[in-house]
């Protein structure tokens, strides 16, 4: 007999630094020519070789059901074209799932930026639009070697959706 998986609603909220401290950080424009200091992205790259590029995703929905953490490298995720997107993380753990009452999600406006900290769980990007290309910083075989992903409804039968 199989059981039903129940659906838990997390309440999005518009990003600030103060509310994505414990998960990253978020990085908003700055005027040329400013020097660098801690509003800047704090990164960590130095465990391989640092891959940039533009990821298209498909309209993937509201609902999620697995999240992933890297522990060898930030990562940092922007949305181009100016188009906003949700995004769930909870804060580094030290075994292998998430702590499930920590679990928050934010909406990201299109001019700026998040950088992850290394260990933060994250579903998404996630959004309403058709289409949306992202920005995303990270090693260039994070997605090889450093890919720690926990199955909500494999190991507790819940799936995750995101309301406003």
């Amino acid at each position: 007999m199989s059981q039903s998986i129940s659906i838990k609603q997390v309440p999005v909220k518009w990003i600030t630094p103060e509310l994505f401290q414990p998960y990253g950080e978020l990085i908003t424009p700055s005027p040329d020519g400013k020097l660098y200091d801690r509003t800047d992205a704090q990164l960590n790259l130095q465990n391989g070789i640092p891959r940039f590029y533009i990821m298209r995703l498909e309209k993937p929905g509201r609902k999620f059901h697995k999240i992933t953490r890297h522990l060898q490298c930030t990562q940092c995720l922007g949305s181009l074209a100016g188009k906003d997107w949700l995004i769930a993380v909870a804060p580094p753990s030290p075994n292998n799932q998430p702590e499930i009452e920590k679990i928050a999600a934010f909406r990201i406006p299109g001019d700026c930026f998040i950088k992850l900290e290394m260990g933060t769980w994250h579903a998404g990007p996630y959004f309403d639009h058709e289409t949306v290309d992202f920005y995303n910083l990270e090693l260039s075989d994070t997605n090889q070697i450093d890919h720690c992903t926990h199955n909500f409804i494999t190991n507790q039968n819940i799936e995750f959706q995101f309301v406003d």
